[in-house]
């Protein structure tokens, strides 16, 4: 290693955080027409830690690359990044079609090779599958050492400490770069972005591909059946011993 950082940053457009999803009228999925959408907020906390590793290490990082797998739109998400401090991008257009977790990955694994990275950071889910897959799978074709839900990284050359969310509290390991990152709530806020920045982006790097052109075919292994709201829960009820619990759980065949 040249003691150089490449960092590699995926970030997803998704409907925004703030709005509640509903389901379209065919059941087929959640609607997204007339939706606003931003980017996923822990790839919001990921941008953020990369910029935040090159401002406190100066001269570490050589190029933070944003990265998203999407529609056209998503290059949105992408000027937001680069408006927050990123580098460069690379908006791989796959149109309205959805990518699984492991074909992200595959695509991801493509461009860390082409882009030379040493170190991915990225969300440790996305808040519309939560499907928390991608960086696993990530590490597993790359063989990198992985460190999931970060809430504290630092960097000491090419070794890593990260302190990770686990039940019951953290825990803290230590990696040698290369090594994939997914970050977790408590790791840092995102800044805003302010217009000015947002105009200076326009002139960054933004490059589109299609999966073709870095040689994945899309396959989808999953069908959508149909998607529904979950029942309404029925109100609780209080009970005033031990023995009317029973009673109460026996009626409702619990016990």
């Amino acid at each position: 290693m040249s003691g150089k950082l490449r960092v590699l940053v995926p970030v997803k457009r998704v409907i925004d955080a703030a709005l509640k999803p509903r389901i379209n009228k065919t059941n087929t999925g959640v609607e997204t027409k007339g939706i606003k959408f931003s980017m996923n907020p822990f790839d919001d906390i990921a941008v953020e830690e990369a910029i935040k590793i090159k401002a406190n290490h100066k001269g570490l990082i050589e190029n933070i690359h944003a990265v998203s797998i999407g529609p056209s739109k998503s290059q949105e998400v992408l000027r937001t990044a680069l408006a927050k401090g990123v580098d460069t991008s690379t908006l791989v257009d796959v149109g309205d079609q959805e990518v699984e977790p492991l074909q992200v990955s595959k695509i991801l694994k493509k461009l860390v090779e082409r882009e030379k990275s040493n170190l991915v950071i990225m969300g440790k889910q996305a808040i519309d599958d939560d499907s928390n897959q991608t960086g696993q799978m990530l590490a597993g074709l790359l063989n990198w050492p992985q460190a999931t839900n970060a809430s504290k990284v630092e960097v000491n050359g090419d070794v890593v400490t990260v302190t990770r969310e686990v039940d019951g509290g953290s825990e803290t390991i230590r990696a040698k770069l290369p090594l994939i990152i997914t970050t977790d709530l408590r790791l840092n806020e995102p800044k805003f972005v302010t217009l000015p920045k947002m105009m200076k982006a326009k002139k960054k790097p933004l490059e589109v591909l299609k999966a073709e052109d870095i040689g994945i075919t899309i396959e989808t292994r999953l069908e959508v059946l149909s998607v529904e709201e979950p029942p309404a829960r029925q109100s609780g009820v209080k009970v005033n011993s031990v023995d009317e619990l029973v009673d109460k759980l026996k009626e409702l065949k619990a016990i």
